[in-house]
């Protein structure tokens, strides 16, 4: 390992300009529009960050849907749900907005994603962001 830091940033936006959603399963978002790429960690044709060095990293991923559906994002590492943001669906609120944000111990390799579960939706606006960092390496 060199006495130089290695640098680990990206935030990303789904971009789409649409409500997205919902599908009969749970799928990958994919956050197409990339306004920070530090590290080239993060693939904007898959939606999942992949971690060039162990360390401690800082996850956030925030979002914006209609109230006429549910809303329920899940952060994964590895496949195995680390936590998640919702709500449930309501005829009274138009809007619902939430995001959730982490701190993971990672090793090199490890991949990270956002994952809309099924039947729910967002907007697929620039409300709708996933962002991570490098806090610390190990």
């Amino acid at each position: 390992m060199s006495n130089e830091r290695e640098k680990v940033a990206f935030s990303a936006l789904t971009n789409y300009g649409a409500a997205y959603g919902p599908f009969d399963m749970d799928k990958t978002l994919v956050y197409k529009k990339v306004i920070t790429n530090i590290g080239n960690g993060y693939d904007p044709s898959t939606g999942i960050f992949t971690a060039p060095v162990a360390g401690i990293y800082h996850f956030t991923f925030l979002y914006h849907a209609g109230g006429e559906r549910a809303s329920k994002l899940i952060l994964k590492r590895n496949g195995e749900e680390i936590t998640m943001t919702g709500d449930n669906k309501s005829q009274y609120e138009k809007s619902n907005n939430g995001g959730n944000a982490v701190c993971l111990q990672m090793k090199k390799m490890d991949r990270v994603c956002v994952v809309l579960a099924a039947n729910c939706h967002v907007w697929g606006s620039e409300h709708t962001s996933f962002s991570g960092f490098l806090v610390c390496e190990e």
